[in-house]
This record gives structure tokens, C-alpha cells and sequence, in this order.
């Protein structure tokens, strides 16, 4: 079954699937699904955020609302860049398996590219006996990878 986060997700995402855009209000939202204003901020800065490929704009009070615009790929290699520089010296396999799961979404792998760099970085791959160092092995092979998948120069 799936979790409530799931659900407002995929709603959210339907709304958003002919435009790109979706402008709601986490009250409303909260009441439709019967939960708590913060599980929808909850959903909003853990499933669409700038390293998932969307952009939030929020007002608050009365009138306020929650903007969300999906990235398109004009702006993506803009994305790809930042997240190039964020991964820095050290990443571990939970925030690549993120990275990489953002590129997927935003079709820039496929499938069967993610698999081989999410075995690439996986702790079983890497396997130091030294504490940290998968994490700094891990960033290396990131880097690698996105620059030469993307042409990006260090």
C-alpha cells in the first residue's frame, strides 16, 4: 500500500502533468487528503526539490500558496553543473543514489545507466577498510562519470 507521501506525490505530479506548473495551497491540500499542513511540506522539500529537477516558490498568509515548476531541459545542464559542484570531495551512496535518481527522472540516463553507476558506487563495489574513504572513492567516480556523460569541465 502506498504512504500517504506517496499519494499527495502522484497527485501533485498529475496535476502538473500537462503544464509543467501547478500552483495549490497546502491548506487545501492537507483537507483533501486529510493529514497535517506539514506532511505536504514534508512531500514538497523531500520530492520536489531543485536536485529532483523542480523549482518552489512559496507565499505565505491569507492568500498564500505553493508554486511548483518542473525544471525543463533548457535549465538542466544549469542543474547538472550545481549538482556537479555540491557532490565536492565526498558523497555518500544514499545522497549519489539522489543524484542519480534525479538524472533518470529527468531523462538524462536511462534505466539501464543508472543501475550500472548506482553498482559502480555502491558500498559492496568500494569496500575500504578505511573508514570515509568509500565516501571520497564515491565522489571521484560521480565527478567521472557526469563529466564525461555531460561534457562538463572541473
Amino acid at each position: 500500500m502506498a504512504s500517504i507521501s506517496d499519494i499527495i506525490e502522484k497527485f501533485i505530479k498529475d496535476l502538473m502533468e500537462d503544464s509543467n506548473t501547478v500552483q495549490i495551497q497546502r491548506n487545501e491540500l492537507a483537507n483533501l487528503f486529510d493529514c497535517a499542513p506539514s506532511q505536504i511540506n514534508y512531500v514538497l522539500t523531500t520530492r520536489f526539490s531543485r536536485e529532483k529537477g523542480y523549482d518552489i516558490q512559496s507565499k505565505k498568509g491569507g492568500g498564500g500558496y505553493v508554486k511548483i515548476d518542473k525544471i525543463v531541459k533548457s535549465n538542466q545542464e544549469q542543474i547538472l553543473h550545481i549538482l556537479y559542484k555540491k557532490i565536492d570531495k565526498e558523497i555518500t551512496y544514499i545522497q549519489g543514489k539522489v543524484l542519480v535518481k534525479w538524472l533518470l527522472d529527468t531523462n538524462l540516463i536511462n534505466n539501464r545507466e543508472s543501475k550500472i553507476i548506482l553498482c559502480a558506487i555502491d558500498d559492496k563495489s568500494l569496500n575500504s577498510p578505511i573508514h570515509g574513504l568509500n565516501d571520497i572513492v564515491r565522489a571521484k567516480i560521480l565527478k567521472n562519470i557526469i563529466e564525461e556523460l555531460f561534457n562538463i569541465e572541473e
